[in-house]
């Protein structure tokens, strides 16, 4: 998985993001700047879920994204 991508692309991926976890603020997607280690401990914090689950739901929506 190249998750540069959405490091390089991160302002236009920040509406995607809001979009499939709204609970994130715009404050933590400043925050986030595209680090994924950082979205899915916020992910983790908003939404209680455990390590491996984010994981699975972050690839699962990279996955998804049409690029």
């Amino acid at each position: 998985m190249d998750w540069n991508r959405v490091e390089g692309n991160w302002k236009q991926v920040k509406g995607k993001i809001k979009e499939q976890w709204g609970k994130l603020t715009d404050d933590d997607l400043d925050v986030i700047d595209g680090k994924r280690e950082q979205l899915e401990g916020k992910i983790q914090e908003r939404y209680g879920y455990a390590k491996d689950q984010t994981t699975k739901d972050i690839d699962d929506w990279y996955g998804r994204q049409t690029w």
